[in-house]
């Protein structure tokens, strides 16, 4: 069972997908420096640009399941779902403002 939005297994994953129109689902670990450092950025981000899209984590270590069956095997990895669909993903070295760049158009498809 997910709480606090992590998803744990490939059941919790496929109930958000199902029922959010909008997901970012961010897969990194405890011990990966990067991705801990990153995501408050990319919460931050959602928070004041895009506040329909709803943040999950994954921990590879702790539901290695669920990553292998999204195929992201790297440290961080994003995955945004427009509509169930993914729409983006971003491995290793992102960018935030690349990142909104590419969240930007279909966020704006779908809720302006």
């Amino acid at each position: 069972m997910f709480t606090e939005n992590t998803i744990t297994t490939i059941n919790d994953a496929t109930s958000v997908l199902n029922t959010e129109t909008a997901v970012l689902i961010y897969f990194s670990t405890i011990s990966c420096s990067v991705g801990e450092a990153f995501e408050p950025k990319v919460r931050k981000l959602l928070a004041t640009k895009f506040p329909k899209v709803k943040f999950y984590k994954v921990d590879l270590n702790l539901a290695p399941e669920v990553a292998a069956s999204y195929s992201a095997f790297v440290e961080p990895t994003i995955l945004v779902f427009f509509e169930g669909k993914e729409t983006i993903r971003k491995s290793r070295t992102i960018g935030i403002f690349e990142l909104e760049e590419a969240i930007k158009r279909p966020y704006e498809l779908i809720f302006e």
